[in-house]
This record gives structure tokens, sequence and C-alpha cells, in this order.
């Protein structure tokens, strides 16, 4: 049996080399599943589970729950102002610093829930208005540099199934059923 590597349960991202409108679409896919599919790993999850790491010494599901909308924000609006500006130059964060907030460490999930479900919607509903032009737009990160919108476009379906998967693999690690989370 293949060892999973608990930081990255479906690899490391890797930049595509092009990205044309097929591979677009099922990017934007991605994106558009990720906030059910999330909400689907830990609808049922107590707060014991919820507050339990996916890997030892990682952030706790409920961390990971908190973040993805957190990241998702400055993804978001870095799109727009890469639609919206001449190579603009985005101000980066420090997650895991956000990460250790209160509301992250122990504030209900379903406002995070709630919150990357109405933003993946207007982020899509954005996302499908671009022409293929659009996608070449840019922003500049000053930790990495030029950034297309394809690149944070692929980036970003990638980062809402590493999430998923950091939570997915330790229910299936756990053995973490419904029944089981519910306390049935």
């Amino acid at each position: 049996m293949p060892t999973i590597d608990l930081s990255y349960p479906i690899g490391k991202f890797l930049k595509p080399l092009t990205i044309d409108a097929t591979a677009r679409a099922r990017f934007v896919d991605q994106i558009a599943e990720t906030p059910a599919l999330i909400r689907q790993a830990v609808e049922h999850l107590n707060d014991r589970q919820l507050d339990t790491p996916y890997r030892p010494g990682g952030w706790t599901i409920r961390q990971v729950v908190h973040h993805v909308p957190d990241s998702h924000m400055n993804a978001y609006l870095r799109f727009k102002f890469a639609l919206t500006e001449e190579e603009p130059l985005i101000k980066p964060y420090n997650e895991a610093d956000w990460a250790r907030l209160p509301e992250a460490l122990g504030g209900p999930i379903h406002y995070s829930l709630d919150l990357l479900q109405s933003l993946h919607e207007r982020w899509v509903a954005c996302i499908h208005q671009l022409t293929t032009d659009r996608f070449k737009r840019t922003f500049r990160h000053p930790e990495i540099g030029i950034v297309t919108l394809d690149e944070q476009l692929a980036m970003y379906a990638w980062h809402g199934r590493h999430h998923t998967a950091h939570i997915t693999s330790l229910l299936a690690r756990e053995g973490w059923t419904h029944r089981q989370a519910t306390g049935a």
C-alpha cells in the first residue's frame, strides 16, 4: 500500500504548462464544487472531531474549514484587481497567523461554509463572463512574481481539492462515519 503524504494528499500543486478551454472548464468546475465537497465532508462532525489536526503538527479540521474561504477571498480579490488594473501588486497575508485567530481556532464552521458557498457562486459567475484573452491578465505577487489568471484558476482548483483531501483523508484514517460523528 503506498504511503500518503499527509501534507499533500493529492500531491503538490504543479503549474500547468498550458491551459486550454477544456482545462479551464475543468478548473472552474472544481472551484464550483469545492464548497459542497467541504460541507459534505464536515457536516456530521462533532466538536472533538473538528478540533482534530489532519496531520501531526497540522491545522485542525476547523482551522482548515475557516482557512479555505480566507484564502479564496484573497484569490477572488486578486482576480478582480487583475481584471481592473494593469498588473497590480497584491498584498500577501500570513495564513498561519490567520489560522490562529480566535474565530479560526474555535468559531462555528457554518459561517465559513456559508461564506465559501456564496463566494464561489460569485467567483464562478465572474469567471463565466470572461473571454479567453482575459485569463492572460496578470498580477504581481511579491513572493512569487507574475501570475496569470489562468494560473490562479488552476492553483485554486487544486487548493480546494487539496484541503478537502486533508479532511477526507483524516476521516478515512480515523474510520469516522456519519454514525460515529453524530453519536448515533
